[in-house]
């Protein structure tokens, strides 16, 4: 098996209406998830399936509103979609990127709690007298921003604003929190808006559309984790999470369900590194031979790595069990193997 090179996307796999045409199409399934932010802030938009929403497709645009939020998706001339799938520890996950390159994916990178004005491009036209006040979370693509219908609050964060949201002695977020604002979140493929309340320092995120603020990862500087291998020179500016073959979107076990896995493998075959997909074939088919997992030439990088367990996890849960299969995974994902071992111990198997 080859070494691979990640493809860089200088090419559109597909034109600006051809990407709106298929986000739409995902946007219609209330199965899919989506996000936009930055590693340590991130918006997300769920809807149950009995939710009203109201989605709207524009000729660049696709836009989504719900009582509880509202996502608008653009295409730009230099948006590409980015597939890819990476290792859990006895799972995998995957995702669908929305990616600028890294020189135009810029938004404010404001590092102080700043007002911006009115929300003129809000998705509701009730909420477009409402201000954005920017957190300056100092994200290289996303602005994370609260917006603000009462003047009181309004004038209270005015008397906050120069300074960091974090800075010792700031009680700027204690407001926020206290009064639960809207959270709107925009990127250069658009916005995520959550009219949810925002959660108690010690409470649980709301199902729906909700927000995550992590300090600690935010001080990493990071534009997304190191396990998604995006393209290099490109960012990802907002993530459709279609729907797992294995679990839900709360992340509870399911039944292997081949229709989501073959939706999506046909999106990676799409908008996958064609290096990745080549691999991920010649492990698939490797197995399939019945080969020696020893005399394998997997590259020895850690997305390789991560490519060989996704595989044959994938087989794991599609094909059930063979000596192949079990020879690859005490080769090449012994986590998984472990775990197994564990759970048969615990159930008083042999």
């Amino acid at each position: 098996m080859s070494g691979r090179h990640q493809r860089t996307p200088s090419d559109p796999v597909l034109s600006n209406s051809d990407i709106i045409a298929f986000l739409a199409g995902q946007l219609a399934d209330c199965e899919n998830h989506w996000s936009l932010g930055t590693f340590g802030a991130l918006a997300e938009f769920t809807r149950d399936v009995a939710e009203p929403v109201t989605i709207t497709r524009e000729a660049h645009a696709v836009t989504a509103v719900t009582e509880r939020g509202g996502l608008r998706l653009e295409a730009t001339q230099d948006t590409r979609l980015t597939a890819s799938e990476s290792a859990t520890r006895t799972s995998w996950n995957h995702r669908v990127a929305l990616c600028q390159p890294e020189a135009s994916s810029a938004m404010g990178r404001r590092d102080a709690l700043t007002e911006l004005g009115p929300d003129e491009e809000a998705l509701r036209p009730q909420d477009r007298a409402a201000i954005l006040f920017d957190l300056g979370l100092d994200a290289l693509q996303a602005d994370a921003c609260i917006r603000v219908s009462d003047p009181e609050l309004a004038a209270t964060l005015r008397n906050c604003t120069g300074r960091n949201v974090f800075e010792a002695g700031n009680p700027a977020m204690s407001f926020i929190v206290s009064a639960g604002p809207h959270r709107v979140f925009i990127s250069r493929v658009g916005r995520i808006e959550v009219f949810q309340p925002i959660p108690p320092p010690d409470g649980k995120s709301p199902e729906g559309p909700h927000t995550h603020v992590l300090p600690k990862l935010l001080r990493h500087k990071r534009t997304h984790a190191a396990t998604e291998p995006i393209p290099q020179g490109w960012v990802p500016c907002a993530h459709l999470y279609p729907a797992h073959p294995v679990k839900d979107g709360l992340g509870r076990p399911l039944d292997f369900e081949m229709q989501r896995h073959e939706r999506f493998q046909a999106m990676l075959d799409l908008f996958g590194d064609p290096d990745a997909v080549k691999l991920k074939q010649q492990v698939i088919s490797a197995v399939e031979c019945g080969s020696d997992p020893f005399a394998a030439t997997i590259p020895a990088d850690r997305i390789a790595r991560a490519i060989t367990r996704v595989a044959l996890r994938q087989l794991q849960m599609s094909r059930g069990a063979s000596a192949a299969l079990a020879s690859w995974l005490q080769a090449f994902d012994r986590a998984l193997i472990d775990d197994m071992s564990s759970e048969e111990a615990v159930q008083g198997h042999p």
